[in-house]
C-alpha cells in the first residue's frame, strides 16, 4: 500500500479526496453566466466584460463555427496573447463540440507549419499582426478556415483608435487581410444576433478538450492529450487548495500566458469555475504589471520565478502598493527561496512553489498557502493526487525518505497519452504511473523535491551534480539577478559545470568574487569551472529559463 505522509499535514479545509461533476470546460461558463451574469469576467486595459457577455460571446463563435464546418473532435487552432477573444475563443471552440490547439504567438513559420499538420486542425484563431507569418504556411496544412482579430477590438474608447497607429510605430507591421472566403473577422462574427442554443451535450468529459503541446526543446514537439475531465479535476484541486478565497468575490492577474497549460488551467479554468475576475494583460512588462496591481488590487497571482524577479528588481518597487495580493503560486520553473521571501516582504501575501508538467494538467505538488511548508520543497501531492519516487537503478519504489529517484504521478489530472504516438505514451507510463522524468525525493513527513530534469544531471568526474544545488547559491548572492548552470564537455571530468549569470544593474561583481563566494557554500565537486556574464537568458514565454538552449550553444563551440 502506497505511504501517504503528507496527508498528516493537509490543513483541516483541504479535503484529500474530491468529488467531480461530469460535466465538459464549458458547463462551467453556462454556470458562472447563470450566477454572475451581470460581475466582471474581464478587466483588459480598461475594457471590461461581464459573464453574461463572455458567455453569449462564445456562443455566437461556437454558432459560426459549426457553420464553417467545424464538428465534434475537430481541432481548432488558437495563436492569440492573453486578450478577452483567448478566453472567448477556448470557450467558443469547446462549446462546438472541437477542441482547442493552443500555439505561442512567438513561433516562427516553421513552428507553426508543423503544429498545425500534426494537430490536423482545420481552423485558426490569431490575431492579426501574425497574419502575415500564418499566411506564407497556412495553404500547406490542414486549416480551411482562418479567423483574425486585433487587440484594439476589446479595447475601449478612445484607446481602440490610438492603438493601431502605436502598433504600426512599435512594430512597423501593416497588416492586409486577403479578401478570401476562408478569412474571416473575429468582430463580425460578434456582431451576429445572440441565439440561445444548448451546447453541453455535443461533448463529454472524456473527450478531447485541449491539445497541448509541449516545448520541443529535445526534438519536435508532442500534442498531450488533455481531455475535460483532465483540466476540471485539476481547477477542482487549485479550488480546494485555496479554500480561503469566495466564490465571485476575488481577482486574479492573468499575466501568464494562457497559451501554456500553467496559465490556461490557473487562470482563466480556474477564474471561471469560481465566476472571479480576471485582469488580463496581453504580455509580461514590469512596469504595467506593477500600475496593474496598484490599481486593479488583484487577490489571486499565479506567476513564474522570472516575473516575480523582474518585479522585485524594478528600482522603483517601493512606490507601488502591492498589498491586495493574498496568494501566489508560483510554477513553470524551480523558485529561488530568496525570491519568495523578498516577495512575500514586499507583498505581504504568500508565494508558495508548486509543480507540475503540461501531462499533468499541470499542477501535481504545491506548498500550503495556510500552513505547513518547507523552503526548497515544492509541497505534497494535490487532492486525489499520488506520487511515488522510483530508484533510477531498478525503477522499483524507493525504500528509505531522502533517498533520490524519478518522481511519478498517479491523478485524474494525468494525461491520456501523446497525440498519434502510441510508442511514446507506453514508455511514459509503467504500471499506472506516469514518469515525469524529473529525478527527486520525498521526506519524511511526506514534503517533495525536485533536484533535476533527469537529463539535466551533470556528472562532473564520477560525481553527480544537480543543477538547481548551484543554482541556488547562485540566487542567494546579492548581486545575481538570474543564474543557470548547465554541463558542458570536458576532457578531463567528462562534464564540467558552467554557470550562465544576470547581474543586477550597476553591479560589478567580478568572476573571481563569484567563484570564492561558490567555493565557501559550495562542494569542490560543484563548484562552476566556468562563468559567463550575460545582459539575458533565453526564456519560453511563460518565463521559463530555456537551458536546452544554452545546451546546444555550448554544443555548437566544438
Amino acid at each position: 500500500m502506497l505511504n501517504k505522509p503528507w496527508l498528516a499535514h493537509y490543513p483541516k479545509d483541504i479535503p484529500t479526496v474530491l468529488s467531480y461533476p461530469d460535466q465538459p470546460l464549458p458547463f462551467f461558463l453556462t454556470k458562472a453566466a447563470l450566477n454572475y451574469g451581470s460581475k466582471t469576467a474581464i478587466q483588459f486595459l480598461g475594457k471590461k466584460l461581464s459573464y453574461k457577455e463572455v458567455y453569449e460571446s462564445a456562443c455566437k463563435l461556437a454558432v459560426y463555427l459549426k457553420k464553417i464546418g467545424i464538428k465534434k473532435g475537430d481541432r481548432v487552432a488558437v495563436m492569440l496573447p492573453n486578450t478577452p477573444q483567448a478566453v472567448i475563443s477556448f470557450y467558443g471552440i469547446l462549446y462546438a463540440g472541437a477542441a482547442v490547439v493552443q500555439f505561442n504567438p512567438l513561433y516562427k513559420e516553421r513552428e507553426i507549419e508543423y503544429q498545425l499538420k500534426d494537430s490536423g486542425a482545420k481552423a485558426m484563431i490569431a490575431l492579426d499582426l501574425l497574419y502575415p507569418r500564418i499566411q506564407k504556411v497556412i495553404r500547406h496544412t490542414p486549416v480551411q478556415h482562418l479567423i483574425v482579430t486585433a487587440i484594439s477590438d476589446y479595447l475601449p474608447f478612445p484607446k481602440n483608435i490610438i492603438y493601431p497607429f502605436i502598433q504600426k510605430k512599435q512594430t512597423g507591421i501593416i497588416v492586409h487581410i486577403e479578401n478570401r472566403s476562408n478569412n474571416h473577422s473575429f468582430v463580425k462574427i460578434m456582431e451576429q444576433p445572440f441565439l440561445k442554443e444548448e451546447f453541453n451535450s455535443l461533448t463529454g468529459s472524456d473527450d478531447l478538450a485541449v491539445l497541448q503541446y509541449t516545448g520541443g526543446t529535445t526534438g519536435f514537439p508532442k500534442g498531450v492529450i488533455l481531455t475535460h475531465k483532465n483540466l476540471v479535476a485539476n481547477a477542482f484541486m487549485c479550488s480546494a487548495w485555496m479554500h480561503k478565497f469566495h466564490p465571485g468575490e476575488e481577482a486574479i492577474l492573468g499575466v501568464v500566458p494562457f497559451f501554456h497549460v500553467y496559465g490556461m488551467t490557473t487562470v482563466m479554468i480556474f477564474a471561471v469555475m469560481q465566476g472571479y475576475k480576471m485582469i488580463l494583460l496581453p504580455k509580461f512588462d514590469v512596469k504595467t504589471t506593477l500600475k496593474t496591481i496598484q490599481k486593479q488590487k488583484p487577490t489571486i497571482f499565479p506567476g513564474a520565478p522570472t516575473i516575480y524577479i523582474g518585479l522585485l528588481n524594478d528600482p522603483n518597487l517601493r512606490k507601488y502598493n502591492l498589498s491586495s495580493i493574498n496568494a501566489c503560486l508560483s510554477g513553470s520553473a524551480p523558485l529561488p527561496v530568496e525570491v519568495q521571501q523578498k516577495f512575500e516582504k514586499a507583498t505581504g501575501g504568500s508565494l508558495v512553489e508548486g509543480y507540475g508538467l503540461t501531462e499533468t494538467s499541470p499542477v501535481t505538488h504545491a506548498n500550503f498557502i495556510w500552513g505547513k511548508r518547507k523552503k526548497g520543497s515544492v509541497g505534497v501531492p494535490w487532492p486525489d493526487t499520488d506520487a511515488v519516487v522510483l530508484s533510477l537503478e531498478t525503477g522499483e519504489p524507493v525504500e528509505n525518505p531522502g533517498e533520490k529517484g524519478e518522481i511519478a504521478i498517479k491523478g485524474p489530472q494525468v494525461m491520456k497519452g501523446y497525440w498519434n504516438r502510441p510508442e511514446e505514451t507506453a514508455q511514459s507510463f509503467k504500471d499506472g504511473w506516469f514518469l515525469t522524468g524529473d529525478i527527486g525525493y520525498m521526506d519524511e513527513e511526506g514534503f517533495f523535491y525536485i533536484v533535476d530534469r533527469k537529463k539535466d544531471l551533470i556528472i562532473a568526474g564520477g560525481f553527480n551534480v544537480y543543477p538547481r544545488d548551484v543554482e541556488e547559491v547562485l540566487y542567494e548572492h546579492e548581486a545575481v539577478q538570474e543564474a543557470v548552470v548547465v554541463g558542458v564537455p570536458d576532457p578531463y571530468r567528462g562534464e564540467t559545470v558552467k554557470a550562465f549569470v544576470v547581474l543586477k544593474e550597476e553591479s560589478k561583481l567580478t568572476e573571481k568574487e563569484l567563484d570564492d563566494y561558490c567555493r565557501s557554500q559550495l562542494a569542490a565537486y560543484k563548484v562552476p569551472r566556468i562563468y559567463e556574464f550575460r545582459k539575458e537568458l533565453p526564456k519560453t514565454a511563460v518565463g521559463k529559463i530555456l537551458r536546452r538552449v544554452l545546451i546546444d550553444e555550448e554544443k555548437r563551440k566544438e
